[in-house]
């Protein structure tokens, strides 16, 4: 069982703590972690008072530790807090911090020469507070490995699917994301702000395109062939799509592709030729290029890492 310890204290918003605890404490998760709240004491989160299980000093004998965002980021965080967090991380835990949560992880030096995020609202103070963070004000949530840190509210949900689906592969993502009734995935690189909100099917242009591209990507479509079906011009499309989901037609399409061969790899014996062919690749080294680049590792890595957890 892999521990995942949360670090609480005064303070702490209520919303990314319920979401973390959700994520790692409830449902298949309970297979697959244990969940323990740290805290010197019992500690008021919004209008609720929680009883810490361990204190703080146990957050270094866990193998993932989050830090909830907490609320008054105009003052220096407890320095309980940062010291354990720090201690946690040279013991080797990984350390993930929820939206404000980040100022935690800044304060202990973890976010030094890293790429970092916050709540959109709060990336300006952050930068400016800590210099040596490279700060990123327009992305979910960002993967430095054993740092990783969240922009707000639901980038926080978006964040905790992501490690699940880094330990125990896209299926496993996928089961807690149906029993929280969320979508499964977000990249981290998409965009905070979106102008307008994901659409309900029928309700929008591409509200209809998006099962109509997710029922064919074995075929090889091109942003012309998406343009068309959603009966607009290219680069009305590509308006749409940045409004939407933040990002490209054709890195939105090789998401989409590349989690659909995650799927396959976990859940099926085909070869890779074969899954390239089923997700509209080609070829298995156009496969292995994309799926490299996306998830880190090879396809067959990938199978290898995941393929039992998920028949199990």
């Amino acid at each position: 069982m892999h521990t995942v310890a949360l670090a609480v204290t005064d303070g702490m918003l209520h919303l990314e703590l319920s979401l973390a605890y959700e994520v790692f404490g409830g449902g298949p998760a309970e297979d697959w972690y244990e969940l323990v709240l740290c805290g010197q004491e019992a500690v008021r989160v919004g209008r609720f008072l929680v009883e810490p299980e361990r204190d703080l000093d146990a957050l270094a004998q866990a193998g993932t530790v989050i830090v909830p965002g907490w609320a008054d980021i105009d003052v220096d965080p407890p320095a309980d807090l940062v010291a354990a967090v720090r201690a946690a991380h040279e013991a080797g835990a990984r350390v993930a911090s929820l939206c404000t949560g980040a100022f935690v992880l800044a304060a202990a030096g973890l976010l030094d020469g890293r790429r970092a995020t916050t709540h959109w609202a709060h990336t300006g103070v952050l930068a400016a507070r800590h210099p040596r963070v490279e700060v990123h004000p327009d992305v979910l949530y960002v993967d430095n490995g054993s740092v990783l840190t969240s922009a707000g509210k639901a980038a926080a949900l978006d964040l905790c699917l992501h490690l699940v689906r880094r330990d125990h592969g896209s299926s496993a993502a996928n089961a807690v994301a149906r029993r929280l009734v969320v979508p499964p995935h977000r990249e981290g690189g998409q965009a905070q702000f979106v102008t307008t909100p994901v659409p309900e099917r029928g309700d929008h242009p591409l509200g209809e395109l998006f099962p109509w591209v997710l029922a064919r990507l074995d075929q090889p479509l091109t942003v012309e062939d998406l343009a068309r079906r959603a009966n607009m011009s290219a680069r009305n499309l590509g308006r749409h799509f940045r409004a939407v989901t933040g990002t490209t037609p054709l890195r939105w399409l090789l998401t989409q592709r590349v989690r659909r061969a995650q799927e396959l790899l976990e859940v099926t014996d085909d070869s890779v030729e074969r899954i390239a062919a089923a997700t509209g690749m080609g070829t298995a080294t156009t496969l292995r290029r994309h799926f490299g680049r996306t998830v880190g590792v090879a396809p067959d890595a990938y199978r290898r890492t995941f393929r039992a957890r998920t028949r199990a």
